[in-house]
């Protein structure tokens, strides 16, 4: 257990703190209709830890690779860490703000952190690795702006800061909408990737000899019997 595997195992920890506070288990909510703990402190502190665990998805891959402390508990929870939050806040955020992410993209977009899961572990198997594309990298900015816009968007339709009107929900429902799109296109970047990487390898098993080891007992030719042989 060395720092970076720490900041990845405090993120995993903001899964259930994130869960919690926006939750009617929260003091003094009233449940999801209400506007928040006392006008809004709910919603700003949920924005704020989210915030946090998003700073440590870059934090802790930046100092393995600076401290050289790359281990492979830390290539586990890593990838494990990110698919928790991301599928964590979606998933609350349907009963949360129904109106701004509905059902149906929070099932897109857990199933496209599954794909690309899948996708990476048999790409492993084959012995080569999908890199994270600049769409990818889009993608998680995206997702981090529009779950922010959202819990933000449960309480406040706009901000007014001393004249300049700022769209709170049309940031959260222009943001969700587009986040959806990019994870669309990076899913199918992915597996165009993982497919020609697939097909390659394929390529140059075909071209080696292969060897099947069976557990079945060769057959014996039968022996003729010694009056037989003339």
């Amino acid at each position: 257990m060395n720092l970076p595997n720490s900041i990845t195992m405090s993120r995993i920890a903001c899964v259930p703190l994130l869960i919690w506070i926006l939750s009617p288990a929260f003091p003094f909510t009233g449940g999801h209709g209400a506007v928040g703990l006392r006008g809004g402190e709910q919603e700003i502190i949920a924005s704020i830890v989210f915030i946090l665990a998003a700073i440590t998805d870059g934090l802790d891959g930046y100092l393995a690779r600076r401290r050289k402390q790359i281990t492979t508990m830390g290539m586990l929870l890593d990838p494990l860490a990110d698919k928790l939050m991301v599928t964590a806040a979606y998933i609350i955020l349907v009963a949360y703000n129904p109106r701004v992410v509905p059902p149906w993209i929070a099932v897109l977009v857990i199933g496209r952190e599954f794909l690309v899961s899948g996708l990476r572990s048999i790409a492993a198997t084959e012995g080569f690795t999908i890199e994270a594309s600049e769409i990818g990298k889009l993608k998680t900015v995206i997702q981090i702006v529009s779950v922010v816009a959202a819990i933000l968007a449960h309480r406040w339709d706009y901000w007014n800061w001393g004249g300049y009107i700022v769209g709170v929900h049309f940031i959260a429902v222009t943001a969700i909408y587009w986040m959806t799109i990019v994870s669309i296109i990076s899913a199918i970047d992915y597996f165009i990737g993982f497919w020609k990487k697939i097909d390659h390898a394929s390529d140059k098993r075909r071209k080696r000899r292969s060897f099947v080891l069976s557990r079945k007992p060769k057959p014996v030719p039968p022996t003729e019997h010694p009056s037989r042989i003339t």
